[in-house]
């Protein structure tokens, strides 16, 4: 993790919040066999950089535990798990210009 990348905190209205953007969103990074990669931790960062809010599915390939996954990629790439439901979870970073605004 770099250093400019700090981990979130969110409470719980913020995180409620979060769930009801995520809902209809489509998984925009997939896990598979090679896990955390660093084409993954890349893709991922970019694709928050983009969109603050992501979907992330974990495929049947991916043998981690999804908890472990969700924190771990969280931790590289300065952002918050908002949910973690089934194999798909919820990342959020806010952009340097937010344009999600939490409340």
């Amino acid at each position: 993790m770099s250093e400019d990348k700090q981990l979130i905190q969110l409470n719980g209205k913020q995180n409620r919040f979060l769930r009801g953007l995520g809902h209809s969103l489509k998984p925009v990074v997939m896990i598979g066999r090679h896990h955390l990669s660093a084409e993954v931790i890349a893709a991922t960062d970019e694709a928050l950089n983009l969109h603050e809010l992501i979907k992330v599915r974990l495929q049947e390939g991916c043998l981690e535990d999804r908890k472990v996954v969700a924190t771990e990629l969280a931790e590289q790439t300065g952002a918050a798990v908002a949910q973690l439901l089934g194999n798909t979870f919820l990342l959020y970073r806010p952009a340097k210009k937010p344009v999600i605004a939490l409340p």
